[in-house]
């Protein structure tokens, strides 16, 4: 089957949906919620300059693991802005925990949008009304592309600037299952629909084997949902 019969199988053909897979928690967890809603789920992860690039690894298990039908790694360069510390290694990746900012360091900058762009492009390609990211506005960092706010504009903007959206038979959707849950809500969640969360790395600052620092937000976060969560953290430390 060539990904243009999507449309020409019927009413009970499994529907065609775009996932942002990271390689981490949130991104699997999200993935896993879009399979067992029954999407054909072709995923789409980022080579994008970031210091943690070892998460583009850990992306391609997920999407293995987790039943995605096809999965893609788009290359470019935010690095050559650089302006956080996840793309310009000039810039410390805080360890301090929250330091009362209100957009931290590790924000890069206009990410999820462009990311959400791309996946727009591929889901008009596929016929695709579904894309789903696992942002996340309660136990997130501060990031203003996180938030409900952003996702609905998004979405005005993609049923505004594309043929599908205009011409479709439905509207656009960007869907964020994750975005009022807890960290512990979301590995719940997650575990309860099979993700292993060992594959995932997290960490701002993994190194080349995906171990973790354990004292980054990100790490912070992470250790902090499962611990409230009540499930073994299998994250591997350095």
């Amino acid at each position: 089957m060539t990904k243009h019969e999507v449309d020409t199988r019927g009413a009970d053909a499994p529907r065609p949906a775009i996932v942002l897979v990271s390689g981490g928690l949130d991104s699997a967890t999200c993935l896993a919620i879009a399979s067992a809603e029954g999407y054909r789920c072709h995923a789409l992860s980022f080579q994008y300059g970031q210091r943690h690039h070892v998460e583009v690894d850990a992306a391609r298990k997920v999407a293995a693991r987790l039943g995605a039908v096809e999965h893609r790694v788009m290359r470019i360069d935010l690095g050559a802005f650089g302006g956080s510390a996840l793309t310009d290694a000039s810039i410390a990746v805080p360890e301090g925990g929250a330091s009362g900012a209100a957009i931290p360091i590790t924000y890069v900058p206009a990410r999820n949008t462009v990311f959400l762009a791309f996946a727009l492009a591929w889901a008009e390609v596929l016929h695709a009304h579904d894309i789903f990211i696992g942002v996340n506005a309660v136990d997130y960092s501060g990031y203003p592309d996180c938030r409900p706010e952003f996702i609905d504009a998004f979405t005005r903007m993609a049923n505004l600037a594309t043929r599908e959206g205009v011409e479709g038979q439905e509207p656009l959707r960007v869907r964020t299952p994750l975005i009022d849950l807890t960290k512990a809500e979301i590995i719940r969640r997650g575990a309860a629909l099979g993700v292993d969360y060992g594959s995932t790395v997290s960490c701002y600052q993994a190194d080349e084997r995906g171990r973790a620092c354990g004292r980054c937000d990100s790490c912070r976060l992470r250790a902090a949902g499962f611990e409230a969560a009540g499930v073994p953290d299998p994250t591997v430390y350095r």
